[in-house]
């Protein structure tokens, strides 16, 4: 059986290596891109988005900006990790 990396043309270990790298990049990218838009909703005052987020109408979690501020919380592992890589000693 073949991994899905090793079913495509031209993938190798070179690939399988680039695709966990752009990967990676990506998830770091969740993080701030869910704050931005937390803040821009904020800002903007929701809109007609907020009102079809708003069901729980007295719920602390109703709307948009926590739904975003949310999001960007569950994706921060990914910044987690980073900075524990960056604290951990590097062994000789």
């Amino acid at each position: 059986m073949t991994s899905p990396v090793s079913a495509t043309v031209g993938a190798g270990r070179d690939g399988a290596a680039t695709a966990r790298h752009v990967a990676r990049w990506l998830t770091l990218a969740a993080t701030p891109t869910f704050a931005i838009m937390a803040a821009l909703t904020a800002m903007t005052g929701g809109g007609p988005a907020d009102l079809l987020c708003a069901a729980g109408q007295g719920s602390l979690l109703g709307g948009m900006v926590p739904m975003y501020v949310l999001m960007s919380a569950f994706h921060a592992s990914a910044w987690l990790r980073l900075i524990a890589e960056w604290r951990r000693p590097v062994s000789r």
